[in-house]
């Protein structure tokens, strides 16, 4: 079946939204008189979310008194942070265009919650061209359960198998395959230093976005 759509992840995928994490993480530590930490112990928890890295950045467990009033300042900071620093990965922007221009269609499905979610792709001038943004505020079950993707096939009117699903994370490709779409896991994102992604059984593996072009060989020209 040919290519009809990509959907992406956000989060080490479409976009590197690390350099905002980072920055609080800093600034809270800061006012904190604490000394700045090292960026790539944060980066390497992004993938984890907010509970990861202020666990990281503080060396508290999640279950310790005090970590959910840091993890809730964490979340506020980010509502009026998130699109500072976030920039789609170098190559997103060039993939993008030869997606549009191959007369297929591109969208997101993250984790991450729509109210930081939508104003990241408003800011980033992503929203007008994205065809679908599924968060979990819209299904039951986030990733790895395939709801989220088969919502998006279905709101483009697409067979999952039609579909390349993008991602950074193991869930992401679980979510894919149970889905019925076609994977594709990024080295390039926030892949956790004990995790491998070439063993999350995707159907390519891709070091950079614009290895992904020959994947679109197959797409119906204009």
């Amino acid at each position: 079946m040919r290519l009809r759509a990509v959907l992406f992840d956000m989060d080490g995928t479409l976009l590197d939204s690390a350099p905002d994490f980072i920055a609080i993480c800093q600034a809270m530590r800061a006012e904190r008189g604490m000394p700045p930490q090292d960026e790539k112990q944060i980066r390497d928890q992004v993938s984890g979310g907010a509970r990861a890295m202020v666990a990281t950045a503080f060396s508290i467990a999640p279950e310790a008194e005090g970590f959910e009033t840091l993890r809730l300042e964490f979340l506020e900071r980010y509502q009026s942070h998130c699109a500072v620093l976030t920039r789609p990965f170098e190559g997103i922007d060039e993939l993008l265009q030869d997606i549009e221009r191959a007369n297929l269609i591109w969208g997101v499905v993250t984790n991450k919650p729509v109210r930081y979610a939508e104003p990241i792709m408003q800011q980033l001038g992503l929203a007008e061209r994205s065809a679908v943004l599924i968060c979990p505020d819209h299904v039951k079950n986030s990733k790895p359960d395939p709801e989220m993707l088969l919502l998006a096939c279905s709101q483009l009117n697409l067979d999952p198998a039609s579909v390349l699903f993008v991602g950074d994370d193991l869930r992401d490709i679980e979510s894919g395959r149970a889905a019925g779409t076609r994977t594709a896991a990024v080295s390039y994102g926030y892949i956790h230093p004990d995790d491998n992604p070439t063993q999350w059984g995707a159907d390519v593996v891709v070091d950079h976005p614009l290895e992904l072009r020959t994947l679109l060989d197959r797409a119906p020209c204009s």
